[in-house]
């Protein structure tokens, strides 16, 4: 509405806003330097699981190999320097600036059909430790933007499992393996999955199967950063 473009206008003008990255005077989140380093996803990508293409494909050989249990994948970065450093800004300095930064990413990019926004939830200990999750305060813009509903309880962690980022790749599927339960009949519904980084996927296609298993008809990852194995 005009009335709210105009306050916001106003708020801007009166409580400038500062880069979340170099600190500088800023209109938006970053300024434009930091915004312009920002790293971008690849131009080609598994449409399943967002891993970079040297050509255009239906899906890159992992996926074909071993189909996920999620339909899609779409990424508003790539992980690296200085996505990184605004990921555990939010994770582990509580900054939630960066939240909303990385759900106006995801919005600028394609744009999932969806019919419930659900984000990956944390275990009851990790989320004590930690106060709130992460990926739903990123859900949390996305769904008033898109008009979506939010579900934060149905899909949950069942067991405490050893943080993914300390495994190797190989070993993350197993590790959390059974980790969730949902308590929602998802009977042909379409679920958008939100995520701040998806490295191996392990974690998302086991939500993902658990979702599948209640009822819904398509799993769609929306990650606002995609992690690359070196090499890969």
């Amino acid at each position: 509405m005009a009335w709210q473009m105009s306050i916001s206008t106003l708020l801007d003008a009166l409580l400038p806003r500062s880069c979340l990255l170099c600190g500088a005077p800023a209109r938006a989140p970053l300024c434009d330097g930091c915004g312009a380093d920002l790293p971008r996803p690849a131009a080609t990508a598994c449409p399943i699981c967002a891993a970079p293409l040297a050509f255009p494909a239906p899906t890159c050989g992992a996926c074909l190999k071993s189909p996920p249990a999620f339909d899609a994948t779409c990424a508003a970065l790539r992980y690296g320097y200085p996505v990184d450093r605004l990921v555990l800004d939010l994770k582990f300095r509580r900054r939630l600036a960066s939240a909303e930064f990385f759900a106006g990413a995801m919005l600028a990019g394609e744009r999932p059909d969806g019919a419930l926004i659900v984000p990956v939830p944390l275990s009851r200990e990790r989320l004590r430790e930690r106060g709130f999750n992460q990926a739903l305060e990123i859900a949390r813009p996305l769904a008033r933007a898109l008009g979506l509903p939010l579900d934060a309880t149905s899909l949950a962690r069942t067991r405490e499992t050893p943080p993914q980022s300390r495994l190797p790749w190989r070993a993350r599927r197993a590790n959390i393996r059974h980790a969730f339960a949902c308590s929602r009949d998802l009977s042909g519904m379409v679920v958008i999955v939100v995520d701040d980084v998806m490295t191996s996927g392990a974690t998302l296609d086991a939500g993902a199967r658990v979702l599948k298993d209640h009822g819904a008809a398509r799993v769609v990852n929306w990650v606002a950063a995609r992690a690359v194995r070196e090499g890969g």
